[in-house]
């Protein structure tokens, strides 16, 4: 029988259509890439049309191993790599490797392409083999030779301006740009004070609000009233008009529709998901993945989803037919539109021969298949599943209604806005989450209200506000600015954010992202040295090049010399030009309080301070608030106890501390807080008692009032109370999961142990040793 070899990506899409295949086929994984650039300088070489020196991946060297001993047993083989650049250039590096066998060589070799891993889909690929295609594997080349020549000129230049181990990247710094521009938009943002007026009103026995819409007969705006004495004299003068009513002047109803969001691709995939479920991008792409290689159902292993690296909004015509079917059964077809809904990819390079990311059924409800999937496989697999089929339903249907109310005359006006759902449609399933600052509010509920009606007034309220800045980026909102300026491409923004992380150029606070010092100053430095390679503009401009290489209309060669000719020019000015105390020192306008030298904002260890450019023959520093603005010590009311000057409160990497202001003479600290006393005395001076103290990792642990002259500690919670065993002075208190707490003898030589009851542990902290 003829033997065919079916080579894959990974393990779990080899094993999933091995089971869709017959005796005659043998299906094997070459675990993602198995080749890239050499490491080095040199491996991509413009000097000969930028020739690429490629080596074997060390981790996958036994995987190509076991390719070339099956290829040479096979008759024929199937390249089933992934259907995008990524995949066709795994597909054509394999093939390279393998021909370079002579027994290999000449056997035939098939591109196969498959969107979804089911039977049908599978044995359909295999019907129509097709070769790889060039203009793909070259589009990727040309990206990873722009990574690579940017990287490898850009990143040691970073070293020696600024700190050795930085990274620049083509992508990654416009992405850095775009954080450290938002921080800078909130630092510098003055926030205005504003007053709202508002309404309390009662109809029909259901309170509702209505906001100031005119007053003495102006139009309100957001900063009409701009203090609080103003505000005030305008809610007397309405409440003294009013006389506790308000008059309906016009009632205007309207319904409006509201349509479902097309089905998902890659970017808004991640950015729901970080919405709705608080996954990362990187994890979204994780579970999709495993989602798309393959699930056991029940003895039956499928393919859950498409493939879930696509721009492409379009849906196959028999998974709209299957979508439909389900609508009309399920939800009814007063829930089905006329005609199947069509979206237009709003990318204009969208690959319109891929598909939107869907189940590879309908009919496979997530809570049939939750018992076999893991918390987060379900998660991901319902949000797909709802917004899937929300997307071929009919528009929701919404009554809106504005109320205008009169206070005293036509003069002072106030609205109520309200709406209900009159058809749920589509939203019945799905409705797609919002990012911060939206400004989109929920819909509010008003009482039936007619023209000349009386309506009750409560109160009428005066309201301070200020305006905000813009909020910081989450990975959902962040993903979306990168998608609409064009920055990479779906595929690359899990990897972009987490070469951020990983680089500390950024870090999240509350899952929100923040520059680093040393994230600013490498973002300074670009920006003002490289505008052009960090210019948004030119990233989404090199980005659609990229892909015109992909359709054939441009020549990958052609692309790369018109970019690296330029580059390689401006790297070598300012590798010349360029110092690196610009770079790292920002000059103030203030001496030295020690010896009269400039001041200068520089970078160090731990970040960004204020030090006298006469270092290291002046030593003078001083922190930084978390604005990065000056901040003085804060001097207190005590003396150093060692040379008499006034103590301090500083910063340094692990927090505030008590310091003398002496210091480098003098290098007497002290903690901030005061370390809580156990109440145990120390077992091996008896002459303090043993503090509750925090390490510079941030691990509690337990040393004597009298260090450094006494150096006894204990990670554990100290016990007055003597070891029956040893006779040691304490015990500690030991607890683990498997166990719970135990009384522990500490000295390593006994292993005297005993259980810790309840009672005893209530009475031990009611005592302050527990």
């Amino acid at each position: 029988m003829a033997q065919n070899l079916v080579i894959v990506e990974s393990p779990a899409k080899a094993k999933t259509i091995a089971k869709y295949l017959g005796p005659g086929f043998k299906v094997l994984a070459s675990y993602g890439h198995v080749r890239d650039l050499v490491p080095k300088e040199g491996a991509v070489d413009p000097e000969r049309d930028f020739a690429m020196k490629y080596e074997l991946i060390d981790k996958n060297k036994k995987h190509v191993q076991t390719l070339k001993q099956a290829a040479k047993q096979a008759d024929a083989l199937f390249l089933a790599t992934d259907p995008d650049r990524e995949g066709e250039a795994i597909s054509w590096h394999i093939l390279e490797i393998l021909k370079q066998d002579k027994s290999i060589k000449d056997k035939p070799a098939h591109r196969i392409v498959f969107h979804e891993i089911t039977q049908r889909a599978v044995q359909e690929a295999l019907k129509n083999p097709g070769e790889i295609s060039m203009n793909l594997v070259n589009a990727q080349q040309a990206r990873r030779a722009l990574d690579y020549l940017v990287g490898f000129n850009l990143s040691p230049l970073l070293w020696r301006k600024i700190r050795r181990g930085l990274s620049a990247g083509r992508v990654q710094s416009p992405a850095l740009r775009m954080i450290v521009e938002r921080e800078i938009e909130i630092e510098n943002f003055e926030p205005q004070e504003y007053w709202t007026i508002e309404a309390a009103c009662k109809a029909e026995e259901k309170p509702f609000k209505a906001r100031l819409l005119q007053y003495q007969g102006e139009k309100v705006k957001q900063f009409s009233f701009t203090d609080a004495d103003q505000a005030h004299q305008v809610r007397r003068t309405l409440l003294d008009l009013a006389q506790g009513r308000l008059t309906v002047v016009k009632v205007e109803k309207k319904q409006r529709r509201r349509n479902p969001a097309p089905p998902f691709i890659t970017s808004t995939l991640q950015q729901e998901a970080a919405r709705k479920l608080g996954f990362t991008t990187r994890r979204t792409m994780s579970v999709a993945q495993q989602l798309y290689e393959g699930i056991d159902i029940g003895g039956e292993t499928v393919g859950l989803i498409t493939y879930m690296r696509t721009d492409s909004t379009q849906l196959a015509q028999e998974a709209v037919a299957e979508i439909r079917d389900l609508i009309a059964s399920v939800y009814g077809k007063d829930n089905l539109p006329p005609k199947p809904r069509v979206f237009k990819a709003k990318s204009k390079n969208a690959q319109e021969a891929h598909e939107a990311i869907r189940p590879t059924s309908v009919g496979r409800l997530p809570e049939q298949v939750k018992p076999y999937l893991t918390a987060e496989q379900y998660k991901l697999y319902d949000l797909i599943w709802k917004r899937t089929v929300a997307c071929q339903m009919i528009h929701a249907t919404l009554n809106t209604v504005a109320v205008d109310l009169a206070c005293g005359n036509e003069d002072n006006l106030f609205r109520a806005t309200g709406s209900t759902i009159a058809h749920p449609g589509f939203m019945a399933v799905y409705q797609e989450g919002k990012d911060d600052g939206s400004g989109e509010d929920g819909d509010k509920i008003l009482p039936p209200l007619r023209e000349g009606q009386q309506v009750a007034l409560e109160d009428i309220l005066a309201d301070q506000h200020f305006t905000e800045p813009p909020p910081r980026y989450t990975e959902a909102s962040l993903v979306k600015a990168l998608e609409e300026y064009g920055i990479g491409r779906p595929s690359t923004y899990a990897s972009i954010i987490s070469t951020l992380l990983n680089r500390e150029y950024v870090v999240l606070e509350n899952k929100r992202f923040k520059p680093t010092d040393i994230g600013r100053i490498v973002n300074k430095f670009l920006t003002e040295h490289f505008t052009r390679y960090v210019d948004y503009h030119f990233t989404a401009g090199l980005e659609d090049e990229l892909d015109a290489v992909s359709r054939g209309e441009k020549k990958w060669i052609g692309l790369l010399k018109h970019f690296w000719e330029p580059f390689k020019r401006l790297v070598l000015d300012k590798d010349s030009s360029v110092q690196r105390k610009d770079v790292t020192q920002e000059a103030l306008d203030e001496k030295c309080p020690e010896c009269g030298g400039q001041l200068s904002i520089r970078l160090g260890r731990n970040g960004r301070f204020i030090g006298c450019t006469n270092f290291p023959e002046c030593k003078y520093t001083r922190n930084l608030d978390s604005d990065g603005k000056a901040q003085e010590p804060e001097t207190l009311d005590r003396q150093c106890p060692q040379c008499g000057k006034p103590l301090q409160i500083k910063v340094s990497r692990y927090g505030k501390f008590i310091g003398c202001s002496g210091y480098p003479k003098c290098r007497y600290v002290e903690p901030l807080e005061k370390p809580e006393d156990t109440g145990v005395e120390c077992p091996q001076c008896h002459q303090g008692n043993l503090l509750k103290r925090k390490s510079r990792g941030g691990k509690i642990f337990y040393s004597c009032a009298t260090y450094p002259k006494c150096r006894y500690a204990v990670w554990n919670p100290p016990l007055a109370e003597p070891c029956p065993e040893c006779g040691w002075p304490i015990l500690t208190l030991k607890t683990t999961k498997r166990r719970g707490t135990e009384k522990v003898c500490p000295q390593k030589h006994c292993g005297y142990t005993a259980p810790y009851e309840e009672t005893e542990a209530a009475e031990a902290a009611a005592a302050g040793t527990g």
